[in-house]
C-alpha cells in the first residue's frame, strides 16, 4: 500500500520531467545527426554507412584567428594607400 501510495506521488513528477526533456532545443550532436541525415539521402548500405562514419566524425571548420584575419586582410590592401587603406582595414578587421 505505502509503495502504491509512493508511486502516484512521484508519477506526474516524472512525466512533467519527461516532458520538459521532449520540448528541449536540439544538442549540436543532433543538429550534425539530422544535417548528415539529409545529405545521405539517395545512399544505401555500406555506402550510406560509410558517408555517416565520415560526416558525423569531421570537425567544424576552424575559426579563423585574429592573426589570419590580419594576414588576409593586409593581402587584400594592397595597393590601397592612406585613408583609403585605413578605411579598408577597418571594415576588413570588423566584419565577421
Amino acid at each position: 500500500m505505502k509503495t502504491l501510495f509512493i508511486a502516484s506521488l512521484l508519477l506526474p513528477l516524472s512525466l512533467s520531467l519527461g516532458a520538459a526533456a521532449v520540448a528541449a532545443e536540439p544538442t549540436a550532436q543532433q543538429n550534425k545527426m539530422k544535417t548528415c541525415n539529409a545529405d545521405a539521402a539517395g545512399k544505401k548500405g555500406d555506402e550510406r554507412k560509410a558517408f555517416m562514419k565520415e560526416c558525423l566524425s569531421a570537425k567544424p571548420a576552424a575559426k579563423p584567428t585574429q592573426q589570419d584575419k590580419m594576414k588576409q586582410c593586409n593581402a587584400d590592401a594592397t595597393g590601397k594607400k592612406g585613408d583609403e587603406r585605413k578605411a579598408f582595414m577597418k571594415q576588413c578587421l570588423s566584419s565577421k
